[in-house]
């Protein structure tokens, strides 16, 4: 201590001081559900195997608990759950976007106009402002703006303004990272209770019959009809009136309370649709069949009045005197089935899984559930409501309105399930059964967790028990269909009897109407028969004896009785349960008496001193029993005199079932023996002893016991585990408990070990027993949780006989000498020492000694790390496979151990024997031997290599609670040593020490361990001797050291910090490893480390900020390594191709995914490298890194927030300022990740949640379907989630893998469905966490230039300090952030003006948009902030110059570009803007002298007039077309201003490349870059550059209109023009590169190729062989892509649309032809362009002409608008056509479409074939398609007339041409072939090619000026008939055996077809084939071209 400063001693002791000890002993009441615990009947004295059990379940729990384990607030703040209050202490942070989403819907809400656009062409930019700024009022300006304060005071300024209202906690802003990494969590296991099943309360509300004469009596249970098996008791209830119940007062001496109860507690642990409920209805014992009793109640009705009410009366009459003379004997009446298959349905089961997996999966020990669990709901006694099961009904009230009558010969249970059976199957057994009606209602609901007034199966009272209730609830014991594993904890012993079935065919006549008398006795005598019988309803609670129903006249009766039975704690050979069987006579007779004696039975309840159970078949004695009958069972009876007689020959003739559901009766052989045994030790027993059926000899006895441990495992897994804590329990006292045997010293030690070895395996190995995530038995952990306690070693054993007390359950708190069990005749003594107290010495005898030397004590946790040690084969397997057991029994004891020695005052060192340490260190050594081996093993091994890893860790994080740390800490280093040594394979080596690590860091005293070592003796020797504790890191060594070092991880750093030391290594190992799966490894390390940080964040003991500081020293390596792994962190911008804010929808960002992003941030007017790509990574060797994903890049991230943010600043400063500038670069490079990596993205939209949790519903219910159908058990369903690649919802993995990286981080907290009050605060969190990190971001920001402003290399960081700030502007930012971020931003101006001018050129230009943009905010503060900015800027930049000019250029382009592409871009308050930076200028009073002023408003006026185009924009924004055009205009104005020109270029292609039209934007693109080579040929001349725009002519003849008309426009030397990024080389080859990439995204690969012409011989010329690579590549995939695609590739369909009408305004009787993407329909785009227009003039007065026809203007609606759409194909000459050839060459470069209009003379469209006419329009366009627009106007029109015989020749044409495409297409296509033949040749088809041949060849026509056509027409057939023959002979070889009739036909239609034609097709004019004698001129005329043609050419002009 001596070494540390006082400070350092202060805080150590505030973290946590070592010196009191952290682990606490403590005892626990056991929680009692009943007022008072289940015991055993008072003053008997208890068998000790009783008394162990009784202790057992009353004894407390012994918890070893952590004193300082992190306190409850801590974990609960990492753990999001308890995080709901502490989002009130937040401040709200106002986001612009958010204010924005709040006040759009209002502005949307009137109806559009359609603006009418003048055309502007010619036009420059609009000069005349259209109002005066002067007329606005300017915003609040900033004071003091314009004084002159220096720099250093300005920065101070600004630092103390950022450090106010500052979020303390970093990490409790950030999402909690997934619990799937967090192994530390230890999961506390289940306490230990009594096993409750799903929980159903039944009350019983009435019971009604048509007519009431007499009680009735009900009693109901549940039956499992699948499983054959009744589940329950019996519950009896009483409904009859107080009247009927006087007929029975003679026979109920007293009613008890507890049996007036009328509603019942069920539980059920398997539900299922085969449970029913059945009620069954007995009445008082009358004369008569079953079925004559019932009568009456089918017969008469009460309502009927007259004659039946005295048959009622006199009915009541009689059943009063049966009542009276034989109430106390039943018989059954009528029974009633309720099926609960509504309430237990699969379906409902549903909720049970999805709600077990959230609602107790993620509970606060982040414990999965599994459906194992929900099949065993058992620890957690779930109420049905939380568990789903029949959660879709809260209480339903049922009624039956008719029940079953009993038959008599029908009456056992398996009767009953063939009942039952078939009632499921029809519902109704009415064919057969007789029904009675009557009422039943009763009310079923779940049972609540607490219910008032309840009693146990035992009747005790569970708590709350209020006193004044009459009726109890009563809790029904089930009989679960399947094991139910879950130990006793409460003490149980019920007998239920089952009598069946007595067979008296052969009796003597007498016995007809026989009923059982049951009894339970004690002795022979008729007085010791034990009131332990339950009572039923209305009656004492317990009775002597019991009578079964009886069946009238039935000689061997079925019985349904169930006797339950309460047995004795201590049962002897003297009981046995008696029956005694009469006959009763229902008639009375003069004298006879009620009951006949029949004979006798009896069953012994103990054999071999064993409970008995099971299934009898008893013979009846038929006279009085002998005297000691009850020693011998009935059936073995020995010889009496007299003899006895027998019914039937003493054969069985009874039969009998009993069954025990006890605590105390094992009812396994196995553990009786093994009980019996160790009881046999540790008491005085008078051998030989008797076990089961065999006598045990003493000498015998050791062996027999070693053989029961052995075969302890044998015994089936449900009684192992129901005993499980108490054979534990003994197996422990065994291993230590010194024995004497027959004078010879027992050791048990190994085979009890090896036994509880087993018991663990069997344990783990079972498929039904649930375990934790670190796959824990969760039976085990919880025993060593709660039950385990050290062994007590036997003192004096009481003589036998003595009354025993249960032993304080704290009794090895005493110490002392106990003496060893007497065991035989000789009492012999042995001596065992307190291990505590070795000075109380007892009287030493010679005895004593020799014994003493036989035995020492043996501790426990020596005992069993001797064991461990020395096991061997697979035991010592199965030991290290199951470690963690082991390992927590070594600590419980090891803690109980040192709590008892009150050592904890003394070293560590000396706490535990040499010996002891000696066995933990191989421990530790063969358990990390085992993890390397079966990591060597193939990959199903893993996993277990894992789970013993995990084991191993937290065994060596809680020695160090108990050991010395120096010793734990060589331990930890041994491991990690011989796990590197053992394993190859770097990322599972990684893996495993980073859970090992992560495990030991999240010790409570993790930072004691690691930030200064305190008392001497605690200093880890070991593992570091070399250094002293003055060494510790404490501020006072740091000037000593080399700053720089202390960010790097140094050997010195490794030794001191050890535990840290240790994770950073592998965090760096992680990061630079690569190889498969290598990424995950780095999840999982960067998670370690951000849950450590956020652990201390969050640690109250840290709150102060001089311990922050110290633990972010601790943390600077992090800082080093991170800085390192800068190349794989996650880059942001590609996810985020949006760099500019839109509001924009989920369809903008998708099309936004398909641009490389190159191509998006060269759009973006980002800045655009040639290098790099993405973040600009200054100087980093060129290597394949393995890249980290979003998630992991961000918690790296946060946690380098976090030491910024706590580490002492002057140290970052010192560091900085030491730092070479690569370096330095990085931490720009880091900083700009960390803006985008914490941008702000929004409140997620609460419909976007819904759908997605819609998915996540389903995808559960289908796999839970499946899982329940299949039925397969729940671990299997585990083992599949856990299977290696899926999340914790496999099925989802698909379905939302996208939506990870879009919804910025997982919220952590991922709920189903979230409210909108959890949205809001999620944003609420989330925005301070943007705030806060982007502070700590622009804290480090002025770290950096205030540390760099004294070194030379300012420019350089300047340029990288301005990105950062520049880029932080660009994401959605908090008003507060803003606020401070521009105060740096003008200090940074002040300071670095003239640098920022001349060097930054293109930072200053992003500046300025950036500026510009918050200029326009919505936000009066932001407005002001900007505004005040831009104006220094222009201030300083014309100081700097004296001539702004090239800031004015920026500001103007800046301007035009977010003019073009910002959709939330408002106009107004950029007016504002401009008005208060002119309020600026004039009272700027130092700049008054300097023309300053004037170019301020002439820039502003300028600003102004681009404005006023924005507006006429934002009129047309949902016209895209319009839209496109007054771009496409604006553009076009400034010609003359390339910078701005471009600009608006560039916004065409974006806006573009939004909607998809990719070629557009291509062509924009190639627009911007033939600007840039014009400008670029006229300043400098390089052959390798293209001649200006000529050279771009191959890509589209468009270009041209890019020439720079005259040089004197401008020239591009004056300042500030063309001085924009793109005017250069490296320019203009990436806007060609971006280019190119979007001509193939379109499709267009051929064009390609033409633009990386241009580009390769400017690679060329810089020698950019890589870049030429690259090139190659993707000329090469256009290739591919062309030879693949060809035919497949889509271009765009053409439409020609007409505007008619004077509401169009410009547009009236303008043609346009539009190219839309492929396939679209003609509805399609008519739909469109009529919904658009329809909104715009309303829908009433838009109307789409439907046919091509010309449109008569003066026949139009003059208020009306209309529309002409017509599809349209491109128009090629045949000359044309040679050029193109390919499929593209048809679609690329298109000026000429046409379109054909039928019509006939009289008017009509269609007609007849010869009087059918045709109108071929050509239209020609402005420019070639495709164009940097989609519509282009039509300036020529040209139309055809084609006669009715020219059409016919071009169908046959037609026609024919598809036959030959057909014939010879390869390969073949028979189907095509076989549709176009059909056509052709099929039967005669309407205006088929036969009657087109006999309309127009069938005679030679009058008017020879048709003979050439008519010659044609037939030249045509004569081809076409040939081609049809040559298709059907290729038919023929193509088609397959069943088709041959199909072509049979096919030849017979072609023979017939060509028949028909021959006589047309052979018959020439002879006219045409005269020789010509002489030439007549004006004859010639007629033939040339063709006949008619009109010519009509319309030059439109316009745009």
């Amino acid at each position: 201590m001596t070494h540390l400063n006082s400070l350092d001693v202060q805080l150590a002791q505030e973290l946590g001081d070592f010196t009191d000890d952290d682990l606490d002993v403590v005892f626990t009441p056991k929680e009692c559900r009943t007022l008072q615990p289940s015991l055993p009947e008072e003053g008997v004295e208890l068998d000790p195997h009783v008394r162990d059990c009784v202790q057992t379940y009353i004894r407390e729990w012994l918890i070893v608990n952590r004193k300082n384990q992190g306190s409850p607030e801590i974990c609960g703040f990492k753990k999001t759950g308890s995080r709901k209050d502490f989002h009130k202490t937040l401040p709200k942070q106002t986001f612009e976007s958010e204010t924005l989403e709040c006040s759009e819907p209002a502005a949307q809400a009137g109806p559009r106009h359609l603006n009418v656009l003048c055309d502007v062409s010619g036009k420059g930019p609009v000069t005349a402002c259209d109002f005066d700024l002067r007329s606005l009022q300017p915003d609040k300006q900033l004071e003091n703006l314009l004084q002159q304060v220096s720099a250093e005071d300005f920065e101070k300024q600004n630092e103390e303004a950022r450090r106010t209202n500052r979020q303390a906690e970093l990490f409790a802003l950030y999402p909690s990272v997934d619990e799937e990494d967090a192994v530390e969590i230890r999961p506390v296991p289940e306490c230990p209770k009594e096993h409750l099943g799903n929980r159903i309360l039944v009350k019983l509300l009435t019971l009604k019959f048509e007519i009431e004469i007499e009680p009735l009596f009900a009693s109901i249970a549940l039956y499992d009809v699948k499983e054959r098996k009744k589940i329950s008791e019996n519950f009896h209830c009483d409904l009859n009136s107080d009247q009927f119940k006087g007929f029975l007062r003679a026979h109920t001496p007293s009613v008890a309370a507890s049996s007036q109860a009328r509603s019942a507690v069920f539980s059920v642990t398997y539900p299922s649709s085969d449970i029913y409920l059945v009620v069954k209805i007995e009445k008082v014992l009358q004369q008569g069949e079953i079925g004559d009793c019932a009568e009456p109640y089918t017969v008469i009705k009460e309502s009927d009045g007259g004659k039946s009410k005295e048959k009622i009366e006199k009915l009541k009459l009689q059943a009063e005197s049966f009542c009276q003379r034989l109430g106390k004997y039943r018989m059954p009446f009528a029974w009633a089935p309720i099926s609960l298959s509504s309430f237990f349905n699969v379906s409902t089961l549903e909720r049970e899984v999805t709600d077990v997996d959230s609602v107790v999966g993620r509970s606060s020990v982040g414990e999965r559930r599994t459906l194992a669990q929900s099949r065993r709901l058992s620890e957690r006694a779930l109420s049905l409501e939380e568990n789903g099961v029949g959660s879709n009904f809260k209480t339903s009230t049922l009624s039956v309105s008719s029940f079953f009558k009993q038959e008599g010969d029908r009456l056992s249970d398996e009767d009953l399930f063939k009942f039952l059976a078939d009632y499921k199957r029809s519902s109704s057994l009415q064919r057969r059964v007789k029904s009675i009606p009557g009422l039943l209602r009763l009310e079923i609901s779940t049972a609540p967790e607490i219910i008032n007034c309840c009693l146990t199966p035992e009747m005790l009272p569970v708590k709350p028990f209020p006193e004044n209730r009459t009726r109890p609830h009563k809790e029904i014991l089930e009989f679960p269909t399947r094991e139910v594993y879950v130990p006793h904890t409460v003490y149980r012993n019920l007998l239920y009897v089952y009598p069946q079935r007595l067979n008296f065919v052969n009796k003597l006549a007498s016995a007809r109407n026989i009923t059982i008398k049951i009894q339970f006795m004690c002795g022979e005598d008729a007085s010791n028969a034990m009131p332990v019988i339950f009572g039923k309803s209305s009656g004492p609670e317990f009775l002597q004896e019991v009578y079964t129903a009886v069946t009238y006249h039935n000689k061997s009766p079925d019985f349904y009785e169930e006797v339950k039975i309460k047995l004795p704690a201590k049962l002897t050979v003297n009981h046995h349960l008696l029956f005694t069987f009469y006959h009763i006579s229902c008639q009375q007779k003069q004298g006879a008496s009620v009951e006949t004696l029949l004979g006798y039975s009896w069953l012994p309840i103990l054999l071999n001193e064993r409970l008995q159970t099971g299934s009898y078949c008893l013979p009846v004695a038929l006279e009085k029993l002998p005297p000691n009958y009850s020693m011998h069972s009935a059936e073995k009876v020995p010889l009496q005199n007299p003899p006895i007689k027998w019914a039937e020959g003493h054969k069985g003739v009874f039969n009998i079932e009993v069954q025990a559901v006890s605590s105390v009766h094992t009812q396994d052989n196995h553990l009786e023996k093994f009980f019996t045994l160790c009881h046999s030790l540790e008491s005085q027993v008078t051998f030989p002893i008797r076990v089961l059926d065999q006598k045990i000899s003493e000498m015998a006895l050791e062996h027999e016991l070693k053989l029961s441990i052995i075969c302890l495992n044998s015994s089936r897994l449900e009684p192992l585990v129901l005993f499980l804590h108490l054979v534990l329990d003994k197996l422990f006292q065994l291993s230590v408990q010194p024995m004497v045997i027959a004078g010879q010293t027992a050791n048990f030690s190994q085979f009890a070990f090896e036994s509880v070895v087993a018991i663990a395996n069997s344990l783990h190995n079972s498929k039904d027993l649930s375990k934790d995530q670190h796959g824990r038995n969760c039976l085990l952990a919880s025993y060593v949780h709660y039950v385990f306690r050290l062994p007590e070693v036997q003192r004096d054993v009481p003589k036998s006989g003595a009354p025993t007390a249960l032993p304080d359950p704290r009794s090895y708190h005493t110490y002392g000498r106990t003496s060893a069990a007497a065991v035989s005749s000789k009492l012999l003594q042995a001596r065992v020492m307190s291990s505590s107290n070795p000075d109380l010495a007892g009287t030493h005898s010679a005895a004593d000694e020799e014994v003493k030397n036989i035995m020492s004590s043996k501790h426990f946790h020596e005992e069993l790390a001797l064991q461990m040690v020395v096991s061997t084969g697979m035991v010592r397997e199965t030991v290290f496979k199951y470690a963690w057991f082991f390992f927590e029994l070594l600590v419980k004891s090891m803690a109980q151990h040192v709590h008892n020695m009150d050592k904890r005052d003394s070293f560590r060192r000396t706490r535990f024997s040499d010996r002891f340490t000696d066995d933990i260190t191989t421990i530790v050594n063969v358990v990390t031997s085992e993890i390397a081996a079966l990591l060597v093993k193939p990959q199903k091994e893993n996993e277990q290599a894992e789970k013993m890893n995990i084991s191993l860790a937290f065994f060596l994080y809680d020695l160090l609670s108990l050991m010395d740390r120096g010793f734990v800490f060589n331990l930890i280093r041994h491991y990690c040593n011989q796990l590197s040594a053992k394993l190859s394979n770097l990322p599972t080596l990684i893996s495993m020490r980073l859970e090992f690590l992560r495990i030991l860091c999240s010790h409570e005293h993790y930072l004691n361990l690691n930030l200064f070592f305190m008392n001497a003796d605690t200093t880890p020797t070991s593992p570091c001797p070399s250094i002293s504790s003055q060494n510790s890191s404490s501020c006072s060594s740091f000037q000593d050291q080399k700053i720089a070092s202390m960010f790097d991880l140094t050997s010195e750093y490794r030794q001191q910090h050890f535990l840290t030391g240790l994770l950073f290594t592998e965090l760096a190992a992680a990061l630079d490893a690569e190889g498969e799966g290598i990424s995950k490894v780095q999840r999982k390390a960067v998670s370690a480390i951000h849950s450590l940080l956020s652990s201390h964040d969050l640690d109250p003991r840290c709150v102060k900020p001089e311990v922050k500081v110290k633990i972010a020293a601790l943390y600077l390596p992090l800082v080093g390594i991170i800085l390192d792994a800068l190349p794989q962190l996650c880059d942001f911008t590609v996810a985020d191709t949006r760099r500019y804010r839109t509001s924009g929808s989920d369809e903008e960002q998708e099309g936004a995914g398909a641009i490389n992003q190159n191509v998006a941030l060269a759009i973006a007017g980002n800045n655009f490298n040639l290098k790099t790509s993405g973040i600009v990574l200054s100087s980093l060797p060129y290597k394949q890194y393995n890249m980290l994903n979003a998630d992991t890049t961000r918690n790296l991230m946060i946690c380098f927030l976090w030491i910024m943010k706590n580490a002492d600043q002057s140290l970052i400063r010192k560091w900085i300022a030491d730092l070479p500038s690569m370096q330095l670069n990085r931490i720009l490079d880091l900083l700009f990740i960390c803006v985008l990596c914490f941008e702000y993205k929004g409140k997620q939209s609460s419909d976007k949640v819904s759908t997605q949790v819609l998915q996540k519903s389903r995808d559960v219910k289908a796999r839970l379907e499946e899982a329940l159908l299949r039925g397969e058990g729940a671990r299997g369903e585990m083992m599949r989630r856990r299977a290696p690649g899926n999340d914790r919802f496999p099925g989802l993995n698909e379905n939302l893998r996208w939506k990870k990286e879009q919804t910025h981080w997982r919220q952590a907290n991922e709920k189903l469905d979230k409210t909108k009050a959890e949205l809001d605060q999620e944003a609420l969190i989330s925005g301070n966490l943007a705030t806060e990190a982007h502070l700590i971001i622009l804290d480090m920001q002025e770290n950096i230039i205030q540390a760099s402003s004294a070194l030379d290399c300012k420019d350089s960081l300047l340029g990288g300090v301005l990105r950062v700030l520049v880029n932080s502007l660009n994401c959605d930012q908090s008003t507060t952030y803003l606020t401070h971020c521009f105060a740096t931003l003008r200090a940074l101006i002040a300071k670095f003006g003239d640098l920022l001018f001349e060097e930054e050129v293109e930072q200053c230009f992003d500046l300025c948009h950036q500026v510009l943009h918050h200029c326009s905010s919505s936000m009066d503060v932001t407005r002001s902030q900007a505004c005040a900015t831009l104006y220094l800027l222009m201030r300083f930049s014309f100081g700097a110059t004296s001539n702004f000019a090239r800031v004015k250029m920026q500001v103007t382009m800046s301007l035009a570009s977010l003019v073009g592409r910002a959709p939330d871009f408002n106009e107004e308050h950029l007016r504002r803007s401009l008005r208060t930076i002119l309020a600026y200028s004039e009272e700027d009073t130092a700049m008054q002298m300097t023309p300053f002023p004037t170019q301020v408003e002439e820039l502003l006026c300028n600003l102004n007039s681009i404005l006023y185009d924005t507006v006429k924009m934002r009129e047309f924004q949902e016209d895209p077309e319009m839209l496109m055009d007054l771009m496409y205009r604006i553009a076009k104005s400034y010609q003359a201003s390339p910078d701005l020109r471009l600009t608006w270029l560039q916004n065409m292609a974006e806006k573009h490349t939004k909607k998809k039209c990719y070629t557009e934007a291509a062509m924009c693109l190639v627009h911007a870059a033939a600007l840039v080579a014009e400008y670029l040929s006229m300043l400098e001349d390089h052959s390798y550059l293209p001649v200006g725009s000529v050279s771009f002519q191959n890509i589209s003849s468009n270009v041209l209109e890019e020439s720079v008309v005259s040089d004197d426009t401008l020239s591009p030397d004056e300042d500030g023009v063309c001085a924009g990024q793109y005017f250069t080389e490296s320019g203009l080859v990436g806007l060609l590169e971006q280019a190119a990439e979007l001509f193939s995204t379109g499709g267009l690969y051929e064009t390609v190729n033409e633009v990386y012409k241009l580009v390769i011989p400017i690679l060329e010329a810089h020698r950019e062989f890589r870049k030429l690579t690259l090139t190659h590549s993707k000329l090469q995939r256009a290739f591919d892509s062309i030879v693949n695609k060809d035919h497949k590739r889509m271009f765009g369909t053409y439409f020609r649309v007409g505007f008619f009408g004077s509401k169009f305004g410009d547009l009236d009787e303008q043609e346009f032809v539009y190219k839309e993407p492929a396939i679209t329909k003609l509805p399609e785009i008519s739909h469109r362009l009529e919904a658009f227009y329809g909104q715009c003039f309303g829908a009433e007065f838009v109307e789409v002409i439907k046919d091509s026809t010309p449109v008569d203007k003066t026949k139009l609606d003059p208020n009306k608008a209309y529309i002409q759409i017509t599809f349209v194909e491109p128009y090629f000459d045949e000359y044309e056509m040679k050029d193109r050839v390919t499929y593209f060459e048809k679609n690329f470069n298109l000026r000429r479409f046409m379109y054909t209009t039928p019509f006939t003379l009289e008017g009509r469209p269609r007609g007849e074939l010869h009087e059918q006419y045709r109108r071929n329009t050509v239209l020609t366009t402005m420019h070639a398609f495709p164009y940097i627009k989609t519509r282009i106007s039509v300036i020529q029109k040209e139309e055809f007339v084609l006669t009715p015989i020219e059409v016919a020749i071009e169908d046959m044409k037609k026609k024919t041409l598809q036959l030959a495409v057909a014939i010879n297409q390869e390969p073949p296509d028979p189907k095509m072939l076989q549709m176009v033949l059909q056509g052709s040749v099929g039967a005669t088809v309407n205006q088929g090619p036969l009657e087109v041949a006999q309309v127009f060849l069938a005679e030679i026509p009058a008017d020879p000026k048709l003979y050439r056509h008519h010659n044609k027409l037939r030249l045509c057939f004569k081809e076409f008939i040939m081609r049809c023959g040559e298709a059907v002979e290729k038919n023929k070889r193509l088609i397959t055996a069943d088709q041959r009739e199909y072509q049979q036909e096919l030849k017979k239609n072609y023979n017939k077809l060509k028949e028909n034609l021959r006589p047309m097709i052979e018959r020439k004019i002879p006219e045409l084939y005269k020789p010509i004698f002489r030439v007549e001129s004006q004859k010639r005329d007629s033939f040339h071209r063709s006949s008619f043609r009109k010519c009509e050419t319309q030059l439109s002009q316009g745009s």
